[in-house]
């Protein structure tokens, strides 16, 4: 990406509160009357299509906060607390696999969190034969297994454990190597554990190595974060994710210990997103999109090449097509054109457990007209365009008249050169790939009016409580 393109100005006047569009319609539709019946109707309805399945294991537990998170976690230094909590994980896992038995073997995995490291290897091992018993897991060398890692919490025979597993991809957090703002986040983390933790992937065979990166943090600077992505660079990682923070404690307890006069001004923050742009292009990362980014080999960039990129719960990945069942504490599925998340407290995920019962606690089943802009936004966001013709084709509409509202909120989007509006198809711009939330959000039947990033000059369109963080 041409980094001339890069204009802050603009940027800046479209930093708006809106959805990150991992989904649609988004987690906030989803509503407490969806019920087990609705659950089982969608496991039919993918029965049938014969689609395969993918998993998601969600392990909340983390032995201290990041003051930044803003993921359903526990904090607990007592490793024994793990217990109690596979031991539900292995009755969830049972009573999912008996509803997709004969759906195997599953080639798609991944362990998120919170920290997935904090279960000992003997605990991952429990639970990755309890997967195995009821779905069947792949041996295959084309299977993608991916955990995410603290690298303060492994041990050091941990990554080649896992790697005996059957993990080939691992996620490495980061965030930020500058120790003035690991002290600010609560996350002390050396270079040199990091470090060990990609040489020891790199060593025992992992096809993937991922770093995550946050900007955006308290007490960042242009010098700091720039010898962090540096340092980032030097370790060869396939993927990195620099993510933006989001400020916002009224949702998120523990980001109420950040002081707020230590975070970049919105124009530092367009700071530092410019200086991760340009280094990592530099050092050949493909741009792939809002906060992704690999190298010209990895898989994520050929999708993104080739068209077949996908947007799922954990951002932006490859091999879509698959069902996806989210098991632990406030897991997401997505299973046909239906969503479910798991209870989000303990107490409450081990009590319909122990009475036999599946953790649903909400969820929703899409309408025609979600799945229709479920697609449409999905063409956006993961291929930078839409073709009106494939759309009114296969849903039966006039797309003009279908969408006439959002083409016309797109108009000033047009102007500021951020898309391309044809007769045929829409097309986003080099420069409006920055803004990739912000030319989806007119398609969004779920938004109040106005579905439009851009404020009004006297207007601030960010509600009291935010319930979506700002596009940058």
């Amino acid at each position: 990406m041409d980094l001339a393109l890069f204009d802050p100005a603009l940027i800046e006047r479209y930093d708006r509160a809106g959805p990150r569009y991992t989904s649609y319609p988004t987690a906030a539709q989803f509503s407490d009357s969806y019920s087990a019946s609705d659950y089982l109707s969608a496991v039919q309805y993918s029965r049938d299509s014969g689609v395969p399945i993918s998993l998601y294991v969600h392990v909340p537990f983390c032995a201290s906060p990041c003051f930044y998170c803003g993921c359903n976690r526990i904090i607990s230094r007592s490793r024994s607390i793990a217990a109690g909590y596979i031991e539900r994980l292995e009755r969830e896992i049972e009573m999912q696999a008996a509803l997709f038995a004969g759906r195997g073997p599953v080639s798609q995995l991944h362990f998120g969190g919170g920290t997935p490291s904090f279960f000992s290897l003997a605990q991952m091992e429990q639970v990755m034969q309890a997967l195995d018993r009821g779905f069947g897991l792949s041996r295959g060398a084309q299977r993608e297994f991916s955990i995410e890692v603290d690298p303060r919490a492994l041990l050091p025979d941990s990554v080649a454990g896992l790697a005996a597993l059957g993990f080939n991809r691992i996620s490495i957090g980061v965030q930020d190597f500058d120790p003035a703002v690991q002290e600010a986040v609560n996350r002390l983390q050396s270079y040199e554990q990091t470090e060990q933790v990609v040489r020891d992937a790199r060593r025992h065979g992992y096809n993937s190595v991922s770093v995550d990166l946050i900007y955006g943090l308290p007490k960042q600077t242009l010098e700091g974060f720039g010898r962090t992505l540096e340092q980032v660079i030097d370790l060869a990682p396939d993927r990195i994710s620099a993510y933006s923070y989001a400020h916002m404690p009224q949702l998120f307890k523990a980001q109420g210990q950040i002081n707020v006069a230590d975070l970049p001004s919105p124009q530092q923050k367009l700071g530092l997103l410019q200086l991760t742009v340009a280094k990592l292009q530099a050092a050949g990362y493909v741009y792939v999109g809002m906060d992704h980014f690999a190298r010209p080999d990895d898989e994520l960039a050929r999708a993104l090449e080739d068209g077949s990129l996908q947007r799922n719960f954990q951002g932006y990945s490859t091999r879509g097509g698959a069902d996806l069942i989210g098991l632990g504490l406030s897991a997401i599925s997505r299973i046909g054109d239906s969503y479910c998340q798991n209870a989000k407290t303990l107490d409450a995920y081990y009590a319909a457990l122990d009475t036999g019962h599946l953790p649903l606690q909400r969820g929703l089943q899409l309408s025609a007209d979600d799945r229709l802009r479920r697609r449409l936004i999905e063409d956006l966001m993961c291929r930078g365009r839409v073709d009106y013709a494939a759309l009114e084709n296969e849903y039966h509409i006039d797309f003009g008249g279908y969408f006439a509202e959002a083409l016309k909120a797109l108009e000033p989007l047009a102007a500021d050169g951020l898309v391309e509006l044809g007769a045929r198809g829409l097309q986003v711009t080099a420069r409006g790939r920055f803004l990739l939330r912000a030319v989806a959000m007119p398609f969004d039947a779920h938004l109040p009016p106005p579905r439009v990033a851009v404020a009004a000059a006297n207007q601030e369109s960010r509600p009291a409580t935010p319930r979506y963080s700002r596009l940058i």
